[in-house]
C-alpha cells in the first residue's frame, strides 16, 4: 500500500479547514467568556443601582406582602459576586473544616455521577422506544402521545413516589438503595430526547437509498444499521446533549425531593437554609450545578468528536 500524497492545493484546503474550525472554536470560547462577563457586569449593576428592598405591587405595606417585580439587592438577599468567589475557598462551616468549594466538588462528584447513570438509563430506554416506534407505526401511534403526556407530570410531585416504591421493593427483599431512586428519576427526563430524536433520526434516510437497500435484498435489520442509524445521528446528538442536561437537573430535584445525603441538591437545602447569617454560601453550590452541567455537555461532545464522520447535516434545531 502506497502512502497518499495530498497534492499543495489539497494541502491549502485541509489547511483551510483546520484553521476555520479553529476560529469557530475560538469564536465559541469567546461568546461564552463574554456571557459570563455581562451577566456578571448586570448584577453588579442592578445591585449598584436597583432599590435595596427591591419593588413590590399590591399587599397591604407590610413584609412578605404583595407582589415582588425587582429582587432586593441589599447584600443579604444579593450578594457582590467577589463576596461569592471569596466564600467558596472559606472554611466550609467555621474552624479547621475544608475550604467550601473542596465540600462543593465532592457533592457535584456524587450527583454527576447519578446523572450519569440516569442518563444511561435514559439513552438505552430512549433508543429502544424511537427504534420500535420507527419500526410499528401503530407503536408510534400508541405509545408517542404517552411519551409526551409522561413529562407534563411535576418532577418534584413525581420523585417521593418513586422513593415509595424504591422502599416497599426494598422491604420486600430486593436491595434498592436511595441513590437507584434519583438515578431513576434522571433517566425519566432523559429519555424524553433521546426517544423523539432517534424517532426523527431514523425516519430521515432518503427514500432512494431506502430504495438501495430494498433493491440489494436489504433485511430490517441490516437497513436499521448501516443507513437509519448512521443517518440518525445528526439528530440524535443534539437530543443526546439535552438529555445530559435533563439529567443533572433531575438528579438535583430528586435529592431535595427524596432528602438524599451527599449530593449537591442536599447541600443546596442546607446552605439556603443558613442564608440570612452566611448570604454568600448558597451560591458556592449553585455555581457546582452549572459546572455540573458543562461537565455532561462536554461529555456529549466528546461523544460527537467519535462520530464525527456521520454530522454531516447535524440538526441544531
Amino acid at each position: 500500500m502506497t502512502d497518499q500524497v495530498l497534492t499543495p492545493g489539497a494541502t491549502e484546503v485541509v489547511g483551510a479547514a483546520r484553521s476555520s474550525r479553529g476560529r469557530g472554536m475560538a469564536a465559541r470560547i469567546g461568546w461564552g467568556i463574554a456571557g459570563v462577563t455581562a451577566v456578571v457586569v448586570l448584577w453588579e449593576l442592578y445591585k449598584l443601582l436597583g432599590p435595596a428592598d427591591g419593588v413590590t405591587v399590591g399587599g397591604d405595606g407590610s413584609a412578605g406582602s404583595g407582589v415582588i417585580l425587582l429582587p432586593r439587592t441589599h447584600d443579604r438577599a444579593m450578594p457582590h459576586v467577589w463576596d461569592m468567589v471569596a466564600r467558596m475557598f472559606a472554611p466550609t462551616s467555621g474552624g479547621d473544616t475544608p475550604p467550601l468549594i473542596l465540600s462543593v466538588l465532592q457533592a457535584a462528584g456524587t450527583t454527576l455521577g447519578l446523572a450519569a447513570l440516569g442518563w444511561l438509563i435514559g439513552v438505552v430506554v430512549g433508543a429502544l422506544l424511537g427504534i420500535a416506534m420507527q419500526r410499528w407505526r401503530l407503536v408510534e401511534a400508541g405509545l408517542l402521545p404517552w411519551i409526551v403526556v409522561s413529562q407534563i407530570v411535576p418532577l418534584i410531585a413525581f420523585a417521593p413516589v418513586v422513593n415509595a416504591l424504591g422502599a416497599q421493593i426494598d422491604r420486600s427483599g430486593f436491595p434498592w438503595p436511595q441513590w437507584l431512586s434519583v438515578a431513576l428519576i434522571a433517566s425519566y427526563l432523559a429519555f424524553f430526547p433521546v426517544a423523539v430524536g432517534m424517532l426523527r433520526g431514523l425516519d430521515a434516510p432518503d427514500a432512494l437509498h431506502l430504495d438501495l437497500m430494498r433493491s440489494g435484498s436489504a433485511g430490517w435489520w441490516q437497513t436499521l444499521v448501516h443507513l437509519r442509524l448512521p443517518a440518525a445521528v445528526p439528530h440524535l446528538l443534539p437530543a443526546l446533549r439535552l438529555a445530559a442536561a435533563s439529567a443533572v437537573v433531575g438528579a438535583v430535584v430528586a435529592e431535595v425531593s427524596i432528602g438524599l445525603r451527599g449530593g449537591i441538591g442536599r447541600m443546596l437545602i442546607q446552605l439556603a437554609g443558613q442564608a440570612s447569617s452566611d448570604p454568600a454560601a448558597p451560591w458556592a453550590p449553585t455555581f457546582g450545578t452549572v459546572v455540573m452541567g458543562l461537565v455532561a455537555a462536554l461529555g456529549v461532545a466528546l461523544i460527537g468528536v467519535a462520530l464525527h464522520r456521520f454530522r454531516r447535516g447535524e440538526d441544531t434545531a
